[in-house]
């Protein structure tokens, strides 16, 4: 009885969703090392830098995983007005003179060594718990019925202000991340699907002002030109996605072989290591690769969803949705962008693009997942 005690809450984790994170975690690294060793030999640098610094944010990412899942999640709830403000404050910074710009985007934080961090990353974990708090505590408020005007127009507001920040420094892929994450989450608390159109209507009135008003970056409106023509100033502003097709359109169905990516080896595809990180995998590990990748995200969605229906706590399940929301959105948007069916945003490829800020914010995430799954399981009978 005593060793059942011990061992429960790691009999109790949910091991398949935890497979899959490091599954897609070893594949990232490998991808990562493979897009990078021909340039890093080229310069003079170790080849496997990458290789070796994808498997070190893995780790600690799965150290802060292992952190969020031995804390009860209910307590965040409590927290989330410290976290959400700790976030924002965070991500504050990058409109200081301690920001950096990388590929338009004034949003990186450098930290020396070769290091650095995305506030916007951290902001992604702190809307969801801060949107499912205030939407639990007004359901709760009005006896389980939908929130009201009030508590979505507070929401709206909640959102609204990291938003600006990030569109403010260029960054419009975060920026529909939490689009993303807030219809999910005012969707799933019982917000009528005629206020969610008419805030489309207004979403959409926005959007066409912010292009009217001329408040897009000359950057930003090139990304969207080139999804619009692909064939658009292929040397220029349509470089990206044209050769990010030509790479997974070489792969066939099994691949050229890992390391053996003709696109890949000569440096084609640009930040092939983060945002294009899928085109390493349609090359060289082909249709049937490249869809191990979709399957494995599948399956980490998959599970996202499996605790949300085993929960009764409202909250426990507005955290959950939140976060499949935003790795549905984002994994969506990032393949998506490869294949030309998405205009380049900018967004990693959850747990696989190279970058230490997004893995840590998913592996935050997971382990908000895990702590609802702990408290939601009982252990078993002997």
């Amino acid at each position: 009885m005593r060793l059942w005690g011990h061992l429960s809450p790691l009999w109790r984790l949910d091991w398949i969703l935890l497979g899959a994170v490091v599954a897609l975690g070893a594949t990232g690294a490998l991808l990562a090392w493979s897009a990078t060793r021909y340039r890093q030999e080229a310069l003079g640098a170790d080849p496997a830098l990458y290789l070796e610094r994808h498997l070190l944010n893995l780790a600690l990412g799965l150290l802060l995983c292992a952190a969020v899942t031995a804390v009860d999640y209910r307590r965040s709830r409590g927290y989330a007005p410290v976290l959400y403000g700790a976030a924002v404050l965070f991500l504050f910074t990058v409109l200081t003179p301690l920001a950096s710009t990388v590929n338009g985007a004034h949003s990186w934080i450098v930290l020396g060594g070769g290091f650095s961090l995305q506030p916007s990353e951290f902001v992604k974990p702190a809307v969801v718990v801060m949107l499912a708090a205030l939407l639990t505590e007004a359901r709760e408020a009005h006896c389980g019925e939908a929130p009201r005007t009030r508590q979505v127009a507070a929401s709206l507001g909640l959102v609204a202000v990291p938003a600006a920040v990030i569109m403010a420094s260029h960054e419009l892929g975060t920026s529909l991340v939490l689009v993303a994450i807030t219809v999910g989450l005012l969707y799933a608390s019982g917000v009528p699907g005629r206020i969610l159109g008419v805030l489309g209507a207004l979403a959409a009135a926005a959007a066409t002002a912010v292009i009217t008003l001329h408040l897009l970056s000359a950057y930003q409106l090139n990304r969207f030109a080139a999804f619009a023509d692909p064939h658009l100033d292929p040397s220029g502003v349509g470089y990206n996605t044209q050769q990010a097709r030509i790479a997974i359109g070489a792969g066939g169905l099994l691949g050229q072989g890992l390391f053996h990516g003709d696109q890949t080896n000569g440096g084609f595809v640009p930040e092939q290591q983060t945002d294009f990180i899928f085109t390493v995998a349609g090359e060289e590990l082909g249709f049937l690769g490249a869809g191990a990748v979709i399957a494995l995200l599948g399956i980490v969605l998959w599970r996202a969803m499996a605790i949300a229906r085993r929960t009764e706590d409202m909250y426990a399940t507005l955290l959950c949705v939140g976060i499949v929301c935003w790795l549905a959105f984002q994994s969506f948007e990032n393949i998506g962008m490869t294949l030309g069916i998405m205009p380049v945003a900018g967004i990693p490829l959850p747990l696989v693009s190279y970058g230490g800020s997004s893995m840590f914010a998913v592996c935050l995430a997971v382990g908000l997942l895990q702590s609802v799954q702990l408290v939601t399981t009982r252990p078993r009978s002997l």
